[in-house]
């Protein structure tokens, strides 16, 4: 067998029953404003993309899982403290054309998607939220506040940042009770400089419509690579599900349905075309293996089961798609009112379990957000004083005025 794309919750969050209906109104106390669910999908189908070809670079032969849409949603609820050519990079960085669809619409879909991705399901367990931790001084902006709570649904929580192992203890548990234990350390470290964390988590148990019989579960051999072959449990299964063998790329196409119609989409590259697959996932290529797959009678599908995790510290891929200034020149006066705002930390946690009885995953984001140090520049270019001091008598040992350096 070649090594399996797996894409697990990047898929999760893009092919499921959960979309938006068609030209949904949403309404707030301010508009009403169309929108338009197809350029939400699309954008964040892209960005998942581009993300995806980022951690896959930088972290050749390993598994990559992470929650494209956790990630998304976390920077477009900073977003709404970001202003200027800040606000500008991270909406268009998430694959966002501002000349079709504006910020408020934006937001407003990110509303109507957590609502329709928190629906109650008997079917299905998903849960998706978002969360402020806040430094007991700082004072947010009351728009600011209003926007998180209406748009992100988000909770706010006071946070003694001056402790910082009881703040990320404080932070990590919520994600840890909030993911069922999936993700149980999402910050590795918090500076007591740390004034807001803003954080994005996802829950996701389906079970499948055909699940596979344990009996038939036997070791079998993985191929890693052309020179390594490692043991692992492989499922098996007969049924008809959709199907699609795609010459033109060089991979066969699976999908998987659960008990509650969302699906899993699993993507076999032909042998040594790995690399080349990667580089030919677009948006466009997802829609056309949509339009493509048919039922089809698999006689014998094997499938490993496989548990498997991932972390990462994201602002080297962020910078790498185009979202740079959060983390220097940031203006994120939306928040506070002052411009001294700056992101330190983007932090991604995700688990993915797949065995006979179904999928279980779990995702996490962090942002933390510090007050920046104000830059003091200093020059003495011009006549000033000096003076040597002792430090344990405060003997001054030498005392001085230079009015010219380049004299002896």
């Amino acid at each position: 067998m070649s090594p399996l794309l797996a894409l697990g919750l990047l898929l999760a969050g893009l092919c499921s029953v959960h979309c938006l209906p068609e030209n949904v109104v949403v309404k707030d106390q301010h508009r009403r404003a169309r929108v338009d669910d197809h350029t939400l999908t699309s954008s964040n189908t892209d960005f998942a993309f581009s993300l995806y070809k980022q951690l896959a670079l930088k972290n050749p032969n390993k598994n990559v899982i992470f929650s494209p849409l956790s990630v998304s949603i976390a920077l477009a609820f900073l977003s709404l403290g970001a202003r200027g050519s800040t606000l500008t990079e991270i909406l268009e960085g998430l694959k966002f054309n501002l000349t079709e669809i504006q910020e408020t619409e934006i937001h407003q879909g990110f509303q109507h998607l957590l609502q329709a991705l928190n629906r109650p399901s008997n079917q299905l367990q998903l849960s998706v939220g978002n969360a402020m931790f806040v430094r007991d001084q700082l004072k947010l902006l009351d728009k600011f506040i209003e926007d998180a709570h209406v748009l992100y649904s988000s909770e706010a929580f006071p946070t003694n940042f001056g402790d910082p192992e009881a703040a990320k203890s404080l932070i990590n548990d919520y994600v840890k009770n909030k993911t069922q234990g999936k993700i149980e350390e999402l910050f590795k470290v918090l500076s007591p400089r740390t004034v807001l964390v803003l954080v994005n988590y996802i829950y996701f148990k389906a079970r499948w419509k055909i699940p596979f019989d344990p009996k038939h579960t036997e070791q079998a051999e993985f191929h890693v690579s052309k020179n390594e072959t490692v043991e692992v449990p492989m499922m098996a299964l007969g049924l008809e599900t959709p199907y699609f063998r795609d010459e033109e790329l060089g991979c066969t196409l699976v999908e998987l349905t659960y008990t509650s119609n969302d699906s899993a989409l699993f993507i076999l590259p032909d042998e040594g075309k790995m690399q080349d697959l990667e580089a030919k996932l677009i948006p466009e290529t997802l829609t056309r293996w949509r339009n493509s797959l048919k039922p089809s009678k698999i006689h014998e599908l094997y499938l490993p089961k496989f548990s498997i995790k991932s972390n990462y510290e994201l602002i080297d891929i962020l910078s790498q798609l185009g979202i740079e200034k959060i983390f220097a020149d940031a203006d994120l006066s939306g928040i506070t009112g002052t411009g001294d705002l700056v992101v330190t930390q983007v932090v991604h946690g995700a688990a993915l379990d797949v065995d006979e009885e179904g999928t279980e995953g779990a995702a996490a984001t962090g942002i933390s957000i510090e007050r920046t140090v104000l830059r003091t520049t200093v020059r003495f270019d011009r006549p000033f004083l000096i003076a040597v001091v002792l430090k344990d008598t405060q003997s001054i040992i030498f005392l001085g005025k230079v009015t010219n350096p380049s004299q002896a």
